[in-house]
């Protein structure tokens, strides 16, 4: 199975998610048998690491972010990845509309695997507070545990 988490930028909330997802597998033994990326909508950011605040936010919860870099999303990640989750209802609309005619990943929105939190948008906390990178990441660490549940039930005889 292979999960591309997507953005604006990719720079705070879609690898906070890929981080936090890939953590997650790794505890529970699935970490070679599922592949995740990020990505974002935008070029502004290609090449560039992790908001060092959402690192440091990360990092005090154990989550390594150091390796990852930006990216953009591209038209064949639409046939490479079996799931693309958005961050926000604005990155599901634009997923949607670069989404090409021979797409086989499903789209989604990332908070659909977190319903307790009663959102569905990872708020962006570029221009916030530092608490804001804080309430991304339990929102992250939410939809990363109910994602978790669900490759698990789809590994399943």
């Amino acid at each position: 199975m292979r999960i591309l988490f997507v953005c604006t930028g990719n720079i705070c909330r879609s690898p906070a998610a890929d981080a936090v997802f890939r953590a997650l597998l790794d505890q529970a033994g699935l970490g070679a048998r599922v592949a995740v990326d990020s990505a974002g909508t935008g070029d502004w950011h290609v090449g560039d690491p992790p908001d060092s605040r959402m690192c440091a936010a990360a990092r005090r919860r154990g989550v390594d972010m150091d390796g990852l870099r930006a990216r953009q999303l591209r038209r064949d990640d639409f046939t490479s990845f079996d799931l693309i989750l958005a961050m926000d209802v604005g990155h599901l609309r634009a997923l949607e509309r670069a989404r090409p005619d021979d797409a086989t990943a499903r789209l989604a929105l990332f908070l659909e695997y977190a319903p307790e939190t009663g959102l569905r948008d990872v708020p962006d906390p570029y221009y916030d507070a530092e608490d804001a990178f804080e309430r991304v990441l339990d929102l992250v660490e939410a939809g990363a545990r109910g994602l978790l549940g669900e490759v698990r039930a789809a590994r399943e005889p």
